[in-house]
């Protein structure tokens, strides 16, 4: 009889891969639900890889190829006014392999890491499989989705609270935090010697003039803060799986030995198209971003016509929509709207408890087929 750890069976049963095997496998389903670019990989980063292919057989040093690694810094210091040097850098397979490593690094089992919730849905099970407790801190719609200071201070309820995890732009809110919110947030991290997990992986995507903001660039933070970014969303490079994190040196230095155990290294011919990437005009980002700009106030409009309840995000490419008003639970909502009328959403219980009531739609979908999308999902309220 095959053994299965009560740690595996524990782990949160998800919709969202029935989701997205149904999107594979049905093409009458226009799908809402993908996290990622649903354009190509820059055509020179492509060309480069063909080049530097018989380059990449071996493993890196698992910290990442040194080249990388001091262009990582250059950018830090220019887009994230971070300074760090090459060994506060490590170099992962995407950001969410530096995630789960960085969370056996910090925690021992028990220890607890603060989730805002509705967050991404990757923080859960990656908490569970380290035997760490996640304790869910609640976002209101009515704060645009901002964590409020207040709020969070009554969920530090215990010395066991070790870690808190930030997501500025939000998947799936797509809110962007404020400098003044960050500071306020930064006093009670320190106040309570806390370790900051900031996840940017949307950090270049951002509209209306929005400006990101790192949390280790504030005054004093940069002990206190990890910081994780991918080249899978401002290089629409998720195949290639390439991510890094910055931090303390003694935390890095820890870090790359879990990371070491996880991976080994990040692929070899990805770290030499993250150089070749870094180099990369300005134009191939802006493009995205300018089409991504033009579906978000089409969703967003259409969406709030049909009468779910949307606030216009100001990052990443996510719409998080109100359907309380229509008799369903998030579940049964886009196991309908999936079924009956052919567009996949993502239910906003995979997003932590604080998401029911509500369902995540991206824009990362050509414009043409949200505009079907609409009319599909509008059909359906109006039969129910």
């Amino acid at each position: 009889m095959v053994h299965i750890s009560e740690r595996d069976l524990q782990l949160p049963e998800l919709e969202f891969p029935k989701i997205f095997e149904r999107v594979v496998t049905d093409k009458k389903v226009i799908s809402l639900g993908p996290g990622e670019p649903d354009f190509s990989t820059p055509a020179p980063l492509l060309d480069y890889a063909k080049k530097v292919i018989a380059k990449s057989t071996h493993y890196s040093e698992p910290a990442g190829l040194l080249e990388l690694r001091e262009a990582l810094v250059k950018k830090l210091k220019r887009f994230n006014n971070i300074e760090v040097t090459p060994e506060e850098i490590v170099v992962t397979s995407g950001s969410q392999e530096g995630l789960f490593s960085a969370l056996l690094t910090a925690l021992d089992p028990t220890e607890q890491v603060l989730v805002p919730s509705p967050g991404y849905v990757g923080y859960i099970p990656a908490i569970d499989l380290v035997s760490a407790t996640p304790v869910f801190v609640p976002l209101r719609e009515e704060e645009n989705f901002a964590l409020n200071p207040d709020v969070l201070k009554k969920y530090i309820v215990s010395k066991k609270s070790k870690v808190l995890i930030l997501n500025t732009p939000s998947n799936p809110t797509g809110t962007i935090m404020s400098r003044k919110l960050m500071e306020e947030i930064a006093d009670i991290v320190v106040e309570n010697d806390l370790l900051v997990f900031s996840d940017e992986a949307y950090e270049d995507i951002v509209y209306d003039g929005a400006k990101h903001i790192s949390m280790a660039s504030l005054n004093g933070m940069q002990e206190h803060v990890t910081t994780f970014h991918t080249f899978s969303k401002s290089y629409a490079m998720c195949g290639f799986r390439l991510g890094y994190c910055s931090g303390p040196k003694k935390f890095i230095s820890e870090m790359i030995k879990n990371h070491h155990y996880v991976t080994i290294s990040a692929p070899t011919i990805s770290q030499l198209m993250g150089i070749r990437a870094l180099s990369l005009a300005p134009k191939y980002l802006n493009s995205m971003v300018k089409e991504y700009d033009n579906r978000r106030k089409l969703i967003v409009n259409g969406l709030n016509k049909i009468g779910m309840k949307t606030n216009m995000p100001t990052g990443a490419f996510y719409t998080f929509s109100n359907i309380k008003d229509f008799g369903m639970n998030s579940s049964v909502f886009a196991r309908r709207l999936l079924n009956e009328s052919h567009v996949a959403v993502i239910p906003g219980t995979e997003f932590g408890p604080f998401g029911e009531g509500y369902v995540r739609c991206s824009f990362a979908t050509a414009y043409d087929k949200i505009e079907t999308a609409l009319e599909r999902i509008e059909k359906f309220v109006q039969k129910n």
